[in-house]
């Protein structure tokens, strides 16, 4: 919702015309001053009203498509937003759909999730529990998971034939927690992380 502008004699009478306007108590109401006014001298001399500007204050949901919005319009870029807030279990499902999805996911999923942290910060700012972020186009998170499964698979059987480790290249946590669940019960391999962030990989290697 656009901000509108309202007027009164005092700040009070301004928020209350406010209020009337938009048809809502004043403690639903976001505002900011524009002009403090001024009473003027005698009463009339250089008298001037308080302006404010207001509109209903966004639920959660609303304010983080306003600043998904204004991210992709500095980008240039037509993003649809689908987002789906479970307020219990404190869990926001975004789905993102338009014409350059492609460069929103970037290499290796990298600028999505760059972008997924953004508005993780953003859910997050002031809420006194976590609130988890999941951020996802055209199904890429399912497909990269995919991917790396039987990338898990291909290598496991690459190590248990040349019984030499690999390592794989750095990928962020959820990504090397997938090749670890996958490889966890392998009677022949193991697996395990070494190096800092955000050059943390992967090593396979054979079971003494």
């Amino acid at each position: 919702m656009e901000f509108r502008e309202f007027k009164g004699k005092t700040l009070e009478e301004a928020v209350t015309n406010a209020s009337i306007g938009l048809s809502v108590t004043s403690d639903e109401l976001e505002y900011k001053v524009i002009d403090e006014g001024n009473a003027g001298i005698l009463g009339f001399i250089n008298k001037r009203p308080c302006i404010i500007e207001a509109r209903v204050k966004l639920n959660l949901v609303d304010r983080v498509k306003d600043f998904m919005n204004e991210m992709f319009g500095a980008m240039n870029m037509e993003v649809e937003i689908k987002i789906d807030f479970n307020e219990e279990k404190k869990f926001m499902d975004i789905e993102l759909s338009g014409s350059e999805m492609g460069i929103l996911i970037g290499k290796r999923g990298q600028t999505l999730d760059a972008i997924q942290h953004l508005v993780s910060l953003y859910a997050n700012r002031g809420s006194d529990t976590f609130i988890k972020v999941k951020l996802d186009t055209e199904n890429y998170r399912k497909r990269r998971k995919e991917t790396l499964e039987n990338l898990a698979t291909n290598i496991a059987y690459k190590v248990k034939k040349t019984r030499k480790p690999v390592t794989l290249e750095p990928m962020v946590p959820y990504e090397r927690r997938i090749i670890h669940t996958v490889l966890q019960n392998d009677r022949f391999v193991a697996t395990k992380s070494e190096g800092e962030e955000p050059n943390r990989r992967v090593v396979i290697y054979l079971k003494k």
